[in-house]
């Protein structure tokens, strides 16, 4: 018996290189990522249990010693100090495995391959940065650069999470001119509104030094009032474009509203904690917030434009 109907053409086979990202490269580059996000966390671990000292040097916990030395008067300090310079080593791990699924994909653009290298960069800095964190004594400026640099990573990791799943040619544009326009002001907003809440973490009592009540000599509650104030900014850019692309891609659509949906959680969380008088459970949960925030708001300005 015949069909009108003609069968549909057979998807062709995925190539080796395709099936060699499926396997391995994508799961790395998600894997570098969570790291990423992960050690914002411990960091702030570190910060808020005011155990920036917990080591004494760097990159040794002790004079000679590389681990904390177990002693009846110790305190947990060391051990926080220690397992975040421990989370750091895994991510270098993570960060060498990144660069080679990427560098050795020899069917992607070599801008592409270059990429896969900046989550390993940035962890070598970062490990520097620590080491003049410490050896400054927790200097307000360098610690905030510390956790800067985390933001920054955790973008451009969500960017390689992004890139790996996308061709090599041309971007083309799924959105109108205006809401190209606004999406490089909703990034600056963004990176607004992480240092000045850097700052608002460094005049308040969760400053990283227990034995001082700030880091940075500024009001801490009139620094909380400029934070919110840069929030709101943001929100109302996203609004905008939220409305701009009301009829645009249905993915488009479906991370704007994620990236709300982050933005709403940080919100509470933030009001709540000044509400509460900042309990380090809820400004650990805040600076986690952070960094889901900066890779939202990556991957949702990623998918303005896609690629052949």
């Amino acid at each position: 018996m015949s069909s009108d109907v003609a069968a549909a053409p057979a998807r062709p086979a995925p190539s080796r290189s395709e099936a060699w990202r499926a396997r391995f490269a994508y799961p790395v580059l998600v894997a570098n990522l969570i790291g990423q996000i992960g050690i914002v966390v411990t960091g702030g671990a570190v910060r808020l249990t005011g155990s920036g000292l917990g080591c004494s040097t760097w990159p040794q916990c002790e004079p000679g010693q590389f681990a904390p030395v177990l002693h009846e008067a110790m305190t947990y300090h060391p051990v926080v100090e220690f397992g975040n310079r421990t989370l750091t080593g895994v991510l270098g791990v993570l960060a060498v495995a990144t660069a080679l699924v990427v560098w050795f994909d020899r069917d992607r653009s070599r801008s592409y391959r270059w990429l896969g290298f900046a989550p390993l960069a940035g962890v070598v800095l970062q490990a520097l940065i620590g080491g003049v964190v410490v050896l400054l004594h927790l200097h307000p400026a360098w610690v905030s650069l510390h956790f800067l640099v985390s933001m920054a990573l955790v973008a451009v990791s969500t960017l390689l999470v992004h890139r790996s799943r996308e061709g090599d040619g041309p971007r083309i544009p799924v959105v109108g001119p205006w809401s190209r326009r606004l999406a490089p002001v909703l990034g600056a907003l963004l990176v607004v509104v992480l240092a000045l809440g850097v700052i608002t973490t460094g005049a308040g009592p969760h400053s990283g030094d227990e034995e001082v009540g700030y880091r940075i000599a500024v009001d801490p509650y009139l620094m909380a009032r400029v934070h919110a104030a840069s929030v709101w900014l943001f929100v109302a850019a996203l609004a905008v474009l939220l409305w701009l692309n009301r009829r645009g891609p249905r993915l488009l659509r479906r991370r704007g509203w994620v990236l709300v949906g982050l933005v709403a959680l940080q919100g509470a969380i933030g009001y709540v904690q000044v509400a509460t008088d900042l309990p380090i459970l809820l400004v650990m949960l805040h600076m986690l917030g952070a960094a889901l925030l900066a890779a939202g708001a990556t991957r949702y300005l990623l998918t303005f434009r896609t690629r052949a």
